[in-house]
């Protein structure tokens, strides 16, 4: 079930970006082991969000519109973040699902970084 969860870096980076949203789970205390979110969180305490849930803050906040697809021929998974003028651009290609997710996570992460 942790595969869910967004890894504690990319998790710290968001709540430095400013995500405040409920989670499920948190990372506690700036350690990297999940637990269920209890009643009141201490600074110190780094929210969790699913991917699904990181992704939509994207959209949402930053407008940015990522997608994940195969490419049946190669046997990749391809990242590709749709532009202003709404072409598509293809930024990795991994070989697994999870691996493209968490490429598709950082990359959003340092254009969001680059916005501010």
């Amino acid at each position: 079930m942790n595969k869910e969860f967004i890894p504690y870096a990319e998790a710290l980076a968001l709540k430095e970006l400013g995500f405040d949203e409920d989670c499920f789970v948190i990372y506690p205390n700036s350690t990297s082991q999940l637990r269920a979110r209890p009643r009141f969180l201490y600074e110190t305490d780094v929210k969790a969000p699913l991917y699904q849930q990181a992704f939509r803050w994207f959209r949402e906040k930053y407008g940015f519109y990522p997608q994940i697809e195969i490419n049946a021929y190669y046997q990749i998974w391809l990242v590709k973040l749709c532009n202003v003028d709404g072409t598509w651009s293809a930024v990795a290609s991994k070989k697994s699902y999870e691996e493209a997710e968490l490429a598709c996570l950082r990359k959003l992460i340092e254009l969001a970084n680059e916005s501010i």
